[in-house]
């Protein structure tokens, strides 16, 4: 008798999830997505940082950004290149964009190296691999490191489709000339990669490479903001991003 009433409790519970199961279905019956429901239901951010990098304006032999960064941020500088962390780097044209046409590219193009960095995508595939949330998206759309938290299980460095993140294979605290306290320095076995400077920007700061950059090439600002500058130079030049076919949608735009 117990297990016949045990039974139809089981089976009263079962039809009231049922019904509201239904009820949801019915509610999105007009092909209306839950995503889309839900970004209704909540404010919309009103923030969301990018960067443009004016490849016109870049010398080649400047590194004046990629100093600055590395410094700020305590990022080691080893001499074997197995071992080298890099937050900002340059690299060729053809290995930031690889699905565009390489087969008569312009010579200031070909020969040009293109700075890259951490993309900080609006749908970052490292975020969703990372099983620890270590790597994860700020509501500013900054997509963050959180150091204490990696387990070194490098899955977001496999995720990540521009190669924009480095793996400390040693203790990086004897490759580094000049600690700056003001920010962490870091253990063997963790990820890290360009935060957009965040901890600047809680001071009302520019990141650090837009700062020191005398071509003004970098341009940092809200995208979300349609009256931004950044938004204005994006209205006014035809500006790329890399691998738009994955669906990420980066937040680094680059004029060529």
């Amino acid at each position: 008798m117990n297990n016949r009433r045990n039974f139809l409790k089981k089976l009263s519970a079962i039809s009231v999830l049922g019904a509201s199961s239904f009820s949801l279905l019915n509610k999105f019956s007009d092909n209306t997505s839950l995503a889309a429901v839900t970004s209704s239901s909540s404010e919309k951010n009103k923030v969301r940082w990018g960067m443009v990098v004016d490849m016109r304006k870049c010398k080649d032999d400047c590194e004046l950004c990629i100093d600055a960064c590395h410094q700020v941020h305590n990022v080691p500088d080893f001499e074997n290149p197995k071992d080298q962390i890099k937050w900002i780097k340059k690299a060729p044209y053809p290995n930031l964009f690889p699905s565009k046409n390489h087969q008569y590219p312009s010579e200031n193009v070909k020969s040009k190296p293109f700075l890259t960095f951490c993309n900080h995508c609006e749908h970052p595939p490292c975020v969703r691999v990372c099983p620890t949330k270590a790597t994860f998206k700020k509501p500013d759309g900054i997509v963050e490191m959180d150091f204490h938290r990696c387990i070194g299980c490098r899955f977001c460095m496999a995720a990540c489709p521009y190669g924009e993140r480095s793996f400390n294979w040693r203790d990086s605290r004897s490759a580094i000339p000049n600690i700056d306290r003001s920010y962490p320095t870091r253990q063997r076995g963790v990820v890290e990669k360009c935060n957009f400077c965040s901890e600047r920007l809680a001071k009302n700061q520019k990141p650090a490479c837009v700062e020191v950059c005398p071509e003004k090439v970098l341009t940092f600002g809200n995208l979300n903001d349609p009256n931004s500058e950044i938004r204005e130079i994006l209205k006014s030049n035809q500006a790329s991003v890399r691998k738009p076919e994955l669906g990420a949608k980066p937040s680094v735009f680059y004029i060529l």
